[in-house]
């Protein structure tokens, strides 16, 4: 009886109308509700038992082994192939034909030096991917270009940002040749470290807006052979501050930008490595993240936890995954770690198998000599002081000077120079999980 009286309860409280305070909100759950048909989805003991696998399988690797992982899902997800019978027997291709000549034309258009000091030439731009695509490229547009150099020159995940985002991809302007891409999106609403550096106080920072004076640079990805040969990576992360960024987020957002925060791919859980961000000019590391990460569960077995989420949890579902704003984006922000964090303990799931220890070094730049003193609130726009060279040009020659002549007058020196690699992952798309692993598991951060 009183499992009986649970479960109407349940019924009850899916099958009522709720009120919601946002007129627009309330509009869009009516007609959700009335349109609603319950998804056939599994029940408590499968759905746990889904998540408790998929999660113990990933818990017991290594940060460098997780990374590499989600590459590996990431291509087979996004570039299918399919075994084709060939005269001399089976081979697998990629499915699309479209994905086979974007990505020949992106591997064949990647800068490299026909000799060691072939960089003095180098003359970077940022391309805004709204534009339209590249004349002289007939595989895709410039947004296509920029997902296909994110997706196989770095072991990172490329994932979608909700909100504000800004993807550029860099090329050497001469030659039309690809150096790496860069995205700039909303920063990060807590960092502890960042914070404390700013002096924000929390009501301060949330309430008042001043967050939208910040950004993020959450892709900083450099092409090889550029990367090693020329702390490509430093180049990059210098560009994220150029003038041409700060006004293209004044013209999208009406925010005058004055400072840009990124974190590491690793921080202490890297033995003996250091970022491209170390020892760079213009950029300051506050100290690390808190160590908490949220392991990745399957695509399908997210869908299938979806489908639980809706049938069993359908107005939380609704407030998550369904309502937006009028400007389309979700009404919730952070909608996939709010459902999880809501959904785990309702399952059971154990905690030591959700979430990861690792660290990431955190940095922060300041775009004028005051920036500090305005996000604090103790000085007004018209009062930022600037005494830096932001000019894509300026930046340029920094990185020259200060970084990329120096490391490759160092490998040469040493006979460590690899200035053929290109390091282009499209290969796992046709690899297993431990072909994947034994070829790119040392490249892992590269």
């Amino acid at each position: 009886m009183k499992l009986q009286c649970l479960i109407e309860t349940e019924v009850q409280r899916n099958s009522k109308i709720l009120m919601f305070d946002d007129k627009l909100i309330q509009k869009q759950y009516e007609e959700y509700k009335e349109n609603y048909v319950e998804p056939d989805a599994l029940g408590r003991s499968m759905m746990r038992d889904r998540i408790t696998e998929d999660l113990s399988f990933v818990s017991q690797m290594t940060v460098e082994e997780y990374t590499l992982y989600l590459k590996y899902q990431e291509i087979h997800r996004k570039y299918p192939t399919q075994e084709i019978g060939t005269l001399f027997g089976s081979e697998k291709q990629f499915i699309n034909e479209r994905h086979v000549k974007l990505i020949s034309e992106v591997k064949n258009n990647i800068w490299m030096p026909e000799s060691p000091e072939d960089f003095e030439n180098l003359e970077p731009e940022l391309i805004y991917t709204s534009k339209e695509g590249d004349d002289n490229f007939s595989a895709g547009s410039w947004s296509e270009i920029w997902n296909c150099i994110r997706t196989f020159t770095s072991t990172m995940k490329n994932s979608s940002n909700i909100g504000r985002n800004l993807h550029y991809v860099v090329r050497d302007k001469p030659t039309g040749k690809y150096l790496g891409v860069i995205c700039i999106t909303g920063d990060f609403i807590d960092l502890t470290p960042r914070d404390n550096h700013i002096g924000w106080e929390r009501d301060f920072k949330t309430n008042s807006g001043i967050l939208n004076h910040s950004c993020i640079g959450s892709t900083i990805v450099p092409l090889q052979p550029l990367g090693y040969n020329y702390t490509g990576g430093k180049l990059l992360a210098l560009l994220c501050l150029s003038d041409d960024i700060q006004k293209q987020w004044e013209e999208n957002y009406g925010n005058k930008l004055v400072s840009v925060t990124t974190t590491s791919l690793y921080g202490k859980s890297k033995t003996g490595g250091l970022s491209q961000y170390d020892r760079l000019k213009h950029w300051k590391k506050c100290g690390y993240s808190n160590g908490s990460m949220t392991y990745e569960l399957t695509k399908d077995t997210e869908r299938e936890m979806l489908k639980y989420g809706e049938k069993n949890y359908n107005d939380r579902f609704f407030s998550l995954y369904v309502a937006t704003r009028e400007n389309g984006q979700p009404w919730k922000r952070d909608h996939r770690n709010r459902f999880r964090s809501f959904l785990f303990p309702k399952l059971e799931i154990p905690k030591d198998i959700i979430r990861s220890d690792h660290q990431r070094g955190i940095y922060w730049s300041a775009l004028y000599d005051n920036s500090r003193e305005f996000l604090r609130g103790e000085i007004k726009e018209d009062q930022l002081v600037r005494s830096q060279d932001f000019s894509t040009e300026g930046l340029t020659t920094l990185w020259k000077d200060k970084y990329a002549r120096k490391r490759i007058t160092n490998l040469l020196k040493n006979d460590r120079t690899n200035l053929d690699e290109t390091l282009f992952y499209d290969d796992i798309a046709f690899m297993s999980w431990e072909e994947t692993k034994a070829k790119y598991l040392p490249q892992v951060g590269r």
